[in-house]
């Protein structure tokens, strides 16, 4: 049978697809002997990195790129961990490649590189980069900078200080003190600003959060099925309507909070490591949420309470102006959550995508009522507002989650865990004296 020359293209990149994407029987099981490999995978990416801090360079990187994209999709489909508490693993690999693809992108993309605020080539400064949205000046952390002839400020060229940049540029995902992070919301410091104080502070506050996740996590595991690492559903068909809703929401409501007190727990332990061990600025390490239980609006939940770290790896204004970014940042970010899942080996189901993509109208909603009354969305109406569509709304996503084993997921171990190896047993022994 002949085959046209379009049917063989197609056929050619479904092979090539299927190279780094394999199906689930074809991949390599995680373990210490294969582990190094997907690590070793991001090295170009890093080298990306490296090469968006460099004046022209950008042939190179546009000729680099598909290489990129190619490695960190092998990184994270190729290589699967096949325990069943661990598959929830697949998924988080996956969430970061999509943001590594993301950010492999615009490096590349970009004709002038990566610029810091200020900057108007990679390492060449005009001025003193006053007047930023967000309150962070430019500077180099690691190397000097003098002032060339023409009155530009130019930083040194030792290797140290542009391989920074790159682990820099690779990681953040605000944008703090580059030009990408501008406008972003950072919410206001929270903690001392002397650094003893600031590295206690955070301490306590790591510690806080890991037994909230722990607490949480092991009360999420107690509920049939949804605790197991197959998967089961919040809605429990065997018991009454109402009682059926009070039980789905009491479980959204504890993954929820299960998720920003991870959110939480390891921004804080990135925190403690990059202040103690690498002297980071304390400037550089603000609150990574802004209280979104007091949000009175979705437009204020969004834009200024839920964390920003992937706001630019979304914006997709460039589509259709204002109005094609809300709506193409919302649809990105549901197809985020969910293409990650493919990892899992559970099948697709887009409540994810469906939750976000209504975000976009959500606002459009709000919009309408202040130019029909007048007055933003606010008060204990919005407040109300808010908590229907995150507690009532998004039980179809966090469903479609736990259906496929996010609750049975290994998030602490078992034998670190204070509220599974002291409490739990103890109000276990109460029970049977109680019935004996």
């Amino acid at each position: 049978m002949a085959y046209s020359t379009l049917q063989e293209i197609a056929y050619g990149a479904q092979e090539a697809f299927r190279v780094a994407v394999p199906h689930q029987k074809d991949r390599i099981p995680m373990t210490r002997h294969t582990g190094w490999i997907p690590l070793v995978c991001y090295f170009p990416f890093i080298f990306l990195a490296f090469l968006a801090r460099r004046q022209d360079t950008y042939l190179i990187r546009l000729l680099l790129l598909p290489s990129v994209i190619a490695l960190i999709l092998v990184a994270a489909y190729r290589f699967t961990w096949t325990q069943p508490e661990l598959n929830v693993y697949n998924w988080g690999q996956c969430l970061f490649a999509a943001v590594a693809i993301a950010k492999a992108l615009e490096f590349a993309l970009h004709p002038e590189g990566m610029l810091k605020i200020g900057e108007i080539r990679p390492g060449v400064v005009k001025g003193k980069g006053r007047g930023t949205q967000n309150g962070y000046t430019n500077g180099s952390a690691h190397g000097n900078r003098h002032t060339s002839a023409n009155g530009l400020e130019m930083q040194d060229e030792g290797l140290h200080a542009w391989w920074y940049d790159a682990f820099e540029l690779a990681h953040t995902m605000r944008g703090l003190k580059w030009k990408f992070g501008q406008g972003v919301h950072i919410p206001p410091p929270d903690r001392p600003q002397d650094r003893g104080g600031f590295i206690r502070a955070t301490l306590l506050s790591f510690i806080r959060n890991f037994l909230l996740l722990d607490f949480l996590e092991s009360l999420v595991k107690l509920f049939p099925g949804v605790g197991s690492p197959v998967g089961g559903s919040m809605f429990y068909s065997q018991l009454s309507i109402p009682l059926r809703y009070i039980v789905s929401t009491t479980i959204h409501i504890l993954t929820g909070s299960a998720l920003l007190a991870g959110f939480g727990m390891v921004y804080d332990l990135i925190t403690l490591v990059a202040v103690v061990f690498f002297n980071s600025s304390l400037r550089s390490w603000p609150p990574v949420m802004d209280n979104p239980w007091i949000s009175e609006s979705m437009h204020e939940f969004w834009a200024k309470r839920w964390h920003q770290l992937l706001r630019q790896t979304f914006l997709a204004g460039w589509i259709a102006g204002s109005w094609g970014m809300v709506f193409g940042t919302f649809l990105a970010s549901g197809l985020f959550h969910e293409c990650a899942m493919y990892a899992m080996n559970r099948g697709y189901d887009h409540s994810a995508t469906m939750f976000f993509a209504a975000q976009g109208p959500v606002l459009v909603f709000e919009r309408l009522w202040r130019r029909a009354t007048g007055k933003r969305v606010g008060g204990w109406i919005g407040r109300s507002w808010v908590y229907f569509i995150m507690f009532i709304a998004a039980q179809p996503m966090v469903n479609a989650w736990h259906r496929r084993g996010l609750g049975g997921g290994m998030v602490i171990p078992p034998w670190l865990s204070p509220f599974r190896i002291f409490i739990l047993p103890m109000l276990q022994y109460l029970v049977d004296t109680l019935r004996s």
